[in-house]
């Protein structure tokens, strides 16, 4: 990816048009995501952890997350984020040196999370993230996610509160997007927009508004997280409890159908 790629993938979220980004996993699911119509495809961390057999959480090895972006980075003409978690480790010198390498890899965005730690330690790894980019003459977009509704640090008026806190700290450390998993409430989100100045970001779950009552609400990006890959295993499980059962391959065949060619798909690689 180049700077233009960077600079598209920061133009996508200056509106009017929210953008929809779909998370993936892997070079296939990226594929698929972008032959759909994505602008950008992201990576989601849990993701990829557990489609390496590691728990969500920072402990998927560097070179795991490494070798995965360049697959998706590879797969796709669109622009790529990278879920890098809370950076895989508390220092922020070592964060730095993580997303040094995941630049290399082709990514123009990354998000990073404060999950249960202190703020200000999310605030010195944007920095160090930021320096690692301006190091590297790209112009990354750093997405800061504040999870102060997904872990319940707060609730009420007091989340709202501590949430519009954060978000202010992280964007004066450098943070080009917020982040805010959880609200579902278009009342919340409306004030959750309201009181933070970078683009919004949040979570597409169950009971969530639709894209088009997001985006007049002023939210700028949509997240699928981990909801393509849960809906792809789900799928798989319930097939596989057949075929294991009973040898039924009636039930694989049909959830094969409509695959697109990801053989033709890859070919020239």
């Amino acid at each position: 990816m180049s700077q233009d790629d960077a600079l598209a993938f920061r133009a996508l979220h200056a509106g009017p048009k929210i953008l929809i980004l779909p998370n993936a996993w892997d070079a296939a699911s990226a594929a698929l995501m972008a032959d759909a119509g994505a602008k950008a495809v992201a990576t989601s961390s849990a993701a990829v952890a557990w489609s390496h057999g590691y728990p969500d959480g920072d402990a998927l090895p560097a070179e795991r997350l490494i070798a995965t972006l360049e697959c998706v980075v590879e797969a796709i003409d669109a622009p790529v984020s990278a879920d890098i978690e809370g950076g895989y480790s508390d220092d922020p010198a070592e964060v730095g040196a993580l997303v040094a390498q995941v630049i290399d890899a082709g990514v123009v965005g990354i998000n990073m999370e404060d999950g249960q730690r202190e703020p200000e330690l999310l605030c010195a790894k944007i920095a160090a993230a930021r320096e690692a980019a301006e190091r590297a003459e790209v112009d990354l977009f750093i997405n800061a996610r504040t999870d102060v509704y997904l872990h319940r640090l707060a609730e009420g008026e007091a989340a709202l509160a501590e949430a519009l806190r954060r978000a202010e700290m992280y964007a004066k450390a450098g943070a080009d997007g917020i982040f805010v998993p959880g609200p579902t409430d278009p009342e919340l989100i409306a004030r959750l927009v309201a009181g933070i100045e970078p683009p919004l970001n949040v979570m597409g779950r169950a009971g969530a508004p639709t894209a088009a009552e997001l985006e007049a609400l002023g939210v700028r990006r949509l997240s699928s997280a981990t909801g393509p890959f849960r809906a792809a295993y789900a799928a798989l499980a319930k097939a596989m409890a057949g075929f294991m059962t009973a040898g039924d391959a009636a039930a694989l065949a049909a959830l094969g159908q409509g695959l697109p060619d990801l053989n033709t798909r890859f070919s020239g690689r």
